[in-house]
């Protein structure tokens, strides 16, 4: 039997050192309608994303957000034209650094979040930044066969190609006249 807990909304705003200090996390929920930077890339704006963003420091004490995100994007597949759902889960951690020059000196796994300097972090721009980084070049519905093949010309289509098949065509006269 599972027990519904109440969902608390993320706030649009955390303070990324005191959620680091208290080793706490949040969950929620976005619809997709609201990433109006990832909107433009979808056929539509139908469902939603999960994630979670969990803080806290490693043995090194480098300071980190641990990032999940669960989500089906409706994309256009450029092979037939038809919608599909591309599925997204990622898992990251990301090292919390205020200067670019801190980025040599993370773990290896970590990915580099240069952080603000009031250390605000804004949870739904860290989601949506992962999902336009998740989204392919050419979308591509999964079963879906590349249209390659040798589609040879026809002889009056070479014919016409040969500039020299006119006058190739008069060397040739009945009377042998050259």
């Amino acid at each position: 039997m599972s027990v519904d807990v109440p969902k608390v909304p993320v706030p649009e705003v955390l303070d990324a050192s005191r959620m680091v200090a208290s080793r706490r996390g949040v969950e929620g929920r976005v619809p997709l309608a609201s990433l109006t930077r990832l909107r433009d890339s979808l056929v539509d704006t139908e469902g939603e994303v999960v994630y979670s963003l969990d803080f806290g420091t490693d043995e090194l004490k480098v300071p980190f957000v641990e990032l999940r995100v669960d989500a089906s994007l409706p994309l256009l597949c450029q092979r037939s034209l038809e919608r599909f759902e591309f599925p997204v889960a990622i898992e990251q951690r990301l090292g919390l650094i205020r200067d670019e020059a801190d980025e040599a000196a993370l773990p290896e796994g970590y990915e580099a979040l240069l952080m603000p300097e009031d250390g605000m972090l804004k949870p739904i721009e860290l989601v949506e930044d992962e999902l336009i980084l998740a989204l392919p070049v050419i979308p591509v519905k999964p079963g879906t066969e590349a249209m390659e093949r040798d589609w040879p010309a026809e002889e009056a289509e070479v014919a016409r190609v040969n500039p020299f098949a006119a006058l190739s065509a008069l060397k040739n006269t009945p009377d042998g006249s050259k």
